[in-house]
């Protein structure tokens, strides 16, 4: 039974547009503007799977005038990967993106003080096992769940998923915004994957472009300026098309730009049920009324279940969140800026390092308004920085582990990069990379990865570390020794004493020790006492003690 199925397409300064596709053996259907800007035809059409496009007149200011060019609806939810064509399906006499039942809507998921953020790339997250297959796709990623929940992760972030050319992509050059990448699997596996993670408690934040798209995306070959800047604001910092935010079309009283950006980030939260968006190039977008305004229509979207946006704004400031900026959270560059250097024994800073440490020092005001890392994706690997200063094998994997304990216990939500837990030291490469999971099966290695469950775990359950509570209240800079405490009003305490030198310092004192009692720490698995606000303990070089309040 076949039903009449509406295509429209925005296009309000173009002359003339029609549809063509696989239902009408591709010849032109015409299409009318109506008075709000948009083309629109209506095609009778059986249940099934099409292909189509629409044929506009172009205006884009880098083809002839009014020069006719084929386009994919810049709203198609699927595409076509060999012929770069829309898809529409319709079921029922009706559009659909897919069929899929969702199954864990009703799980509890943790809120965004809680988290521990797993950062993930799809095509490189599997595969890197000691077998042929090249893996690589959501459905992969759901195969290795159940190590996320052991690790203790509580959030993946997704690197971005928005239709880019070609079949391997850090995802940065998003053609489609309304289309899943298809190399990854279908839009059912992909939301199998989002509802699998709610099953296990794991929230997914998507890493979203709204900066830019890729050159060729079909609101280019439309009318490049009515959605974009003319030119790049800042070429040193160009990566395509760079959407225009300020532009207000007074005719049709739109922000045209803005609209298609809201339009996208709804589409997103309401199909696939994301929990969360990393607005990456922020500082690029530089247009805190937009941000504003989509965070708020996302955070619509999503209803009343916790949603984190978070700010790639960098270098970092305050400005972008707290009570006046747009956005919940910020990628804290500065953080890695500190602490890897001195992991490297660049030099000590203490001053810096309580900055980046205790967040608020540098004008910040909450434990979820920085995000914290030793590494990601924009940056090399640790044990590859450590490795390029000649610190190798056992003083590396120290290394790493006290890096670990500060981003664990710094006020802040943390980040690990895939295979960060582990000590994966590949360099890094926008070429294929998949991490080397047979590095589980070294001792030093698994090692690792058991001191970042014990973290993780650690964190999870002493919820000190999800306040902004913090005193720093030993510090010796000729022993780059100091040591800090994190509390909330319900008795839960947390202290940490860093060794940031080179020095095993045997019966070391900790004056002002803040409570007198059993204290256990974690690192060793021991009971210790602590006595007129004082402790005695071996601290080796490069190692950070933890102490739990019993």
């Amino acid at each position: 039974m076949a039903a009449p199925i509406e295509f429209n397409l925005f296009a309000p300064y173009n002359k003339g547009a029609a549809l063509i596709g696989s239902f009408s053996n591709w010849e032109e259907i015409p299409m009318e503007k109506d008075e709000e800007g948009y083309f629109r035809t209506r095609v009778e059409l059986e249940d099934g799977v099409y292909q189509y496009k629409f044929r506009v007149q172009s205006k884009s200011w880098f083809l002839e005038a009014d020069q006719w060019v084929d386009v994919v609806d810049p709203y198609a939810t699927d595409i076509d990967d060999p012929t770069q064509n829309g898809l529409v399906r319709i079921k029922d006499g009706s559009r659909i993106v897919d069929t899929y039942v969702w199954k864990h809507d009703d799980k509890p998921l943790p809120a965004d003080r809680e988290l521990v953020i797993y950062e993930m790339h799809v095509a490189d997250f599997s595969g890197g096992e000691a077998d042929p297959l090249a893996r690589g796709k959501y459905k992969h990623v759901v195969e290795k769940l159940d190590y996320l929940v052991e690790l203790g992760i509580n959030a993946i972030e997704l690197m971005p998923l928005k239709e880019y050319p070609g079949d391997y992509s850090w995802g940065y050059n998003p053609r489609y915004f309304f289309a899943a990448e298809s190399s990854y699997g279908t839009t059912e596996e992909l939301k199998n994957l989002i509802d699998e993670c709610h099953g296990r408690g794991i929230r997914v934040i998507l890493d979203g472009i709204y900066n830019h798209s890729e050159a060729s995306s079909p609101l280019t070959q439309i009318d490049h300026d009515y959605w974009y800047h003319h030119e790049p604001r800042d070429p040193d910092n160009n990566w395509g098309p760079e959407f225009n935010y300020e532009f207000y079309d007074e005719n049709l009283e739109t922000f045209p730009a803005r609209r298609f950006a809201g339009d996208t980030v709804r589409f997103w939260i309401q199909e696939y049920h994301l929990d969360g968006i990393r607005f990456d190039a922020a500082r690029q977008i530089a247009n805190y009324d937009f941000m504003h305004w989509v965070v708020q229509e996302a955070k619509n979207a999503a209803g009343p279940k916790p949603f984190y946006t978070v700010a790639e704004y960098i270098p970092d400031e305050p400005s972008i969140t707290n009570l006046d900026g747009p956005m919940d959270g910020c990628w804290h560059d500065s953080f890695y800026h500190c602490i890897i250097p001195q992991l490297c024994g660049d030099f000590f800073d203490l001053e810096r390092l309580k900055d980046v440490i205790d967040c608020k020092r540098q004008g910040y005001l909450g434990a979820t308004n920085v995000v914290n890392y030793l590494t990601n994706h924009d940056h090399d690997r640790l044990f590859a920085e450590l490795g390029s200063c000649g610190i190798l094998d056992e003083a590396a994997f120290k290394r790493a582990k006290l890096g670990t304990v500060v981003l664990m216990t710094a006020v802040g939500v943390p980040l690990i990069w895939m295979g960060e837990e582990f000590g994966e030291y590949k360099a890094k490469t926008i070429e294929q990379a998949k991490i080397d999971w047979t590095l589980l099966g070294n001792d030093m290695n698994k090692g690792l990865w058991e001191y970042y469950k014990g973290l993780i775990h650690l964190r999870k359950n002493n919820q000190a570390l999800y306040t902004e509570n913090i005193e720093f209240f030993h510090e010796d800079p000729d022993s780059k020794v100091f040591a800090y405490t994190r509390w909330n009003d319900e008795g839960s305490r947390v202290v940490v004493v860093v060794n940031w030198s080179e020095n095993y310092l045997a019966g070391y004192s900790v004056p002002h020790f803040p409570e007198n009692g059993t204290w256990h720490e974690w690192t060793g698995n021991y009971d210790i006492e602590s006595g007129d606000n004082n402790i005695m303990i071996d601290l080796p070089e490069y190692e950070a003690k933890v102490f739990v309040w019993q």
